[in-house]
């Protein structure tokens, strides 16, 4: 059996609490278009439970070719227009090489 390889990045970024459902709801507005990109296998938006500035945003992609098309999307860039003058500091991106060991479900 051949492994699957993806590719996956990690991004965390804080906005003022006040901010914060602006931020989600810009990601909300591109999921769809996001997953339906090729190579895109998820598009997981995460809100801190314990922390009201935070949001993580986890990306899973079939190859490191197709998360390069994302960032040079009309998505990436309408994104990246509404979310960076929110966030309150630089946001952390921590991108993975991963190879799927196992689907269980």
């Amino acid at each position: 059996m051949k492994e699957a390889r993806m590719f996956i990045a990690i991004v965390d970024f804080a906005t003022a609490a006040g901010d914060r459902a602006a931020a989600l709801a810009q990601l909300d507005r591109e999921g769809e278009q996001v997953r339906a990109m090729p190579g895109n296998v998820a598009f997981r938006v995460y809100a801190a439970r314990d922390d009201r500035n935070h949001v993580t945003l986890v990306h899973e992609w079939a190859d490191e070719e197709s998360f390069a098309g994302y960032q040079r999307s009309e998505s990436f860039a309408r994104s990246g227009a509404v979310l960076r003058p929110l966030m309150s500091e630089p946001p952390v991106s921590r991108r993975f090489r991963a190879e799927l060991v196992e689907t269980v479900g």
